[in-house]
């Protein structure tokens, strides 16, 4: 499905949401590469980095917790 919002458009016939979903991104990551890609195509360049790096964060935060956890785990285990 096309999107009629202009900062949406990029000239193809797809949308980044099907490239998101066709990759199986998780809604962080998905908001990444959206934030990114459309960076510049609205009032606020900036902002949409930014918001891009706040759900990068996210995402490395979940992935340490996980990491530390699993790390854990094991040394209980020994």
């Amino acid at each position: 499905m096309r999107s009629s919002q202009i900062h949406y458009d990029n000239g193809k016939d797809y949308d980044l949401i099907d490239v998101i979903s066709d990759y199986e991104l998780n809604f962080n990551r998905g908001n990444i590469i959206k934030y990114v890609a459309r960076a510049g195509k609205k009032e606020n360049e900036i902002q949409d980095l930014r918001k891009a790096m706040d759900y990068l964060q996210r995402e490395l935060d979940i992935l340490t917790k996980k990491r530390d956890k699993v790390v854990y785990e094991f040394k209980e285990n020994c």
